[in-house]
This record gives C-alpha cells, structure tokens and sequence, in this order.
C-alpha cells in the first residue's frame, strides 16, 4: 500500500509528519485528508489571524503533494493599493 505524510504550513511555520500512513489508494488519501482537517479546522480558525493562510497537504511517498486544502483569512477594508501585501495563491505553492 502507498504511504502519505501531512504537511502543514501555517504563516512560516511549515511541518511534515515523519511517520506516514499507508491507505489503499487517492481516494482513501483524500477521505483521510479530509477527516484530519475537519477534525482540526475550528481550532484553526479560533486562532486564525487576519490576512493569514493555513495550509494542509498530502503528500506521497516521495514527499510531493497530492492534495493540499487551504483555509485563507482576509481582511476586506479597503486600502490603498500599495499597502496591500498579495499573498501567494495556494495553487502556486509547493
């Protein structure tokens, strides 16, 4: 069976579990993904500060993401252009 690892990035801290899991095949991956996620997510977001991403990915074997979920916390007071610091899409991060 495949073995998979979580990462989570959270502002600069970025952590990947050393001990995997081995689970059947993508879906049982991604069905785990999200159980883990969800089991977390409230606390996440109590926490959350504005302007913020959380970041949870699967990775394979190999360490390379399989799937990643992305909880993004943004203020939506307006501001002049040039103070507006754009964060990184979580689709453009690896």
């Amino acid at each position: 069976m495949p073995r998979y690892f979580f990462r989570i990035r959270n502002g600069r801290y970025s952590g990947a579990s050393e001990q995997g899991i081995e689970l059947a095949d993508r879906n049982a991956a991604w069905e785990e993904l999200t159980r883990s996620c969800a089991d977390m997510v409230g606390g996440i977001c109590r926490k959350l500060g504005q302007n913020t991403q959380w970041e949870m990915e699967l990775l394979d074997e190999r360490k390379e993401p399989v799937f990643r979920i992305c909880l993004v916390a943004d203020s939506l007071e307006t501001k002049p252009k040039s103070a507006v610091k754009k964060r990184q899409p979580c689709n453009e991060r690896s």
